[in-house]
Order: structure tokens, then sequence, then C-alpha cells
């Protein structure tokens, strides 16, 4: 899949929060540093900025950047843009109050992802997941994100329709 095309097709998007968090938004802080992981066209990004947070959004994407930069300018939010491919591991370094990562799985960043969290930061990880889908290589086992932030205090754990959602908070 070329995520450039995909995202020159598509057009910026509204802000929104990770689809875990809808009906739960008093599990994340208004203040602090947040990191949005493999961000794609920034809406969660533009929405954590909305919410008092400064942000740091990641993606390997050029055009889903391009998106995001336009979407936090009609916003009027400001967003650290970053291109980077995450296959060479997260190119920020650690102290954020939220780190969110959005339907992109790489299990070998998930310790790295929770090393990111500050004392009482909150992760948010929403994968595909073969819990009530057909599977298939990018898709998470059953119990996979509670089993790698097992170390975290998890807040939500939810798994099913091909998805599996996970908050967690550093204590």
């Amino acid at each position: 899949m070329d995520w450039n095309e995909r995202f020159a097709a598509s057009g910026p998007g509204e802000p929104g929060p990770p689809g875990v968090l809808v009906g739960r938004m008093d599990l994340l802080p208004t203040t602090g540093r947040a990191l949005d992981v493999a961000c794609g066209r920034g809406t969660v990004a533009v929405w954590l900025a909305q919410r008092g947070l400064t942000v740091d959004a990641v993606d390997a994407a050029p055009a889903g950047l391009a998106l995001g930069r336009e979407l936090a300018a009609r916003e009027g939010v400001t967003v650290h843009w970053v291109e980077a491919d995450l296959d060479e591991g997260l190119p920020v370094t650690g102290g954020y109050d939220v780190v969110v990562c959005q339907r992109f799985r790489d299990p070998a960043l998930y310790r790295p992802l929770a090393g990111l969290l500050a004392p009482g930061g909150v992760l948010v990880v929403t994968v595909l997941s073969v819990v009530g889908d057909a599977g298939g290589r990018f898709r998470a086992g059953p119990g996979e994100l509670r089993a790698a932030f097992a170390d975290l205090d998890v807040l939500v754990d939810e798994e099913g329709g091909g998805e599996a959602h996970l908050v967690a908070r550093l204590d």
C-alpha cells in the first residue's frame, strides 16, 4: 500500500480522539507533552493539541504529514511534525504525558513506546487483531497488548471486531 497516494486522495479529515477514548476523555491529561506515533493525517495529533497538549507527531508518509499541517493550520493549533521511518525506531526522546499509536503494529516498538512515558503518563494503543477477524500477518494475537504492556497499570483492555485497544498508565 502506498500511503502517500492514499493520503493524497483522502483530504485532511477532522480532529478527533482515538475511538477507545470516546466516553473516556477523563483518562487523558489536558496539559503536558503528547506523542502521536504513525500519525497519518494528524487528526489525533491536532485533537490532542486542541486539548492543550504540546504535540509531536511522527509518520513516514510526507503526504499524511502535509495533510496534518493543513489541518493544524485550519484549526489554529501547533504540532511538531516529524517525518521518520518507524522501522528504524522512534525518533523522539521520552517524558511524554500521552503516547498514542493507532493502527500501526510493530511489537519491536512496544517496549520503546512504554519507555517514552513520563511518570503518570498514559499510553493509548489500537492495533488490528485476530480476535473477531480472519487474521493476517499484521494482526495481533489474543492478549498481545496486555502482555506487552503488563508493567503498566492497564485502564482499558478490549479486543473484538478485528481490533485490540489498550489504555494504560505508567505509575
